[in-house]
């Protein structure tokens, strides 16, 4: 299968309630929260944990046409020196004519194996010096996510409980123990993501194909769905707005066409602006998704040349590739 060939901007809409979406070290584990607007926060990085947690759950069976498999290399656990050092082996088996194309195999060896290099990239020069100070053990993945913010201030709660169990045996008798826990009460976030072809092609790039795309996009809608938790207990993907870039061009014009998809046809921010979300009538602060009203302006205006916006929140849950 070939390497995806269209740019996409994606919008992102998610909600709490009564939970901590992203808990920062730095605070006592408390909500993220931006101290110069009081919003809240959600960082990349726990966005991609999500795609990768439902991806290692729920991978494809088998592999791709083209040889690529669905494992996870940043995960619970992993030791990412002995896979570069797997890689590492893999290469040295086609005997390379040089340096510079072992550390080339290396890293597509890598790409080919999980799921989370050829999407997001990763640093591949931590392990064996062959890779240290290589233009390959820098990848740079065609799936990037900005941090996700509140709508609106959040205000994070911090809430007393109590534990009737003790740990050790003399402990028997003595009055519970205490604790703590952070929660919003309720926000609306939005966080964006791009999708860069340049970054997928299988010679330069990642090797990020349209299995991979349809992959992405099923743990995108999903991320929260196999997530909940004590802390999460009710986190909802609200709105997927993809933006896909097809090019402007007539048929007989494919190069240019193609060159256009790859290119984008329209800034991402002025895409993003046709979704509008304003609190109610009345509302000052909200407390609930239906306190907010959503309108999405490209259903009502024409959207500009050589994009298509799919509503991927809308599609039904299913299997997109038969092997899922």
């Amino acid at each position: 299968m070939s390497s995806i060939t269209n740019r996409h901007d994606i919008l992102i809409l998610f909600d709490v309630a009564n939970g901590n979406p992203n808990g920062d070290p730095d605070a006592g584990n408390m909500p993220r929260i931006d101290p110069n607007t009081g919003k809240g926060i959600v960082s990349d990085v726990c966005l991609k944990r999500k795609v990768r947690n439902y991806v290692e759950m729920f991978p494809p069976t088998g592999s791709a046409e083209n040889g690529n498999l669905f494992n996870i290399l940043i995960r619970q656990g992993a030791v990412i020196n002995k896979q570069i050092g797997k890689g590492l082996e893999e290469a040295k088996k086609v005997s390379p004519s040089s340096k510079e194309d072992q550390q080339r195999k290396v890293k597509e060896w890598l790409c080919r194996n999980f799921f989370d290099v050829r999407t997001f990239g990763g640093v591949l020069s931590t392990g064996d010096d062959v890779m240290k100070g290589s233009a390959h053990g820098q990848v740079r993945g065609p799936v990037q996510f900005t941090f996700g913010q509140s709508y609106h201030p959040i205000t994070p709660l911090e809430i007393t409980i109590t534990r009737c169990a003790v740990t050790k045996e003399e402990d028997v008798g003595k009055e519970r123990t205490m604790g703590r826990k952070h929660i919003v009460p309720y926000a609306l976030y939005s966080a964006k993501c791009y999708i860069s072809p340049v970054f997928a092609d299988a010679d330069r790039g990642t090797g990020f194909t349209e299995e991979d795309l349809d992959v992405f996009f099923r743990a995108l809608t999903d991320m929260f769905t196999h997530d909940h938790s004590a802390a999460r207990g009710e986190m909802t993907i609200r709105g997927i707005y993809d933006f896909e870039h097809v090019g402007t061009q007539h048929p007989n014009n494919a190069e240019q066409n193609k060159r256009e998809a790859r290119l984008g046809c329209c800034h991402a921010h002025k895409l993003f602006d046709g979704i509008q979300v304003k609190l109610r009538e009345g509302r000052e602060l909200p407390e609930s998704y239906g306190d907010y009203d959503i309108t999405c302006l490209w259903e009502e205006e024409a959207l500009p040349t050589g994009v298509r916006l799919h509503l991927r929140h809308e599609q039904p849950i299913r299997t997109i590739c038969p092997a899922l």
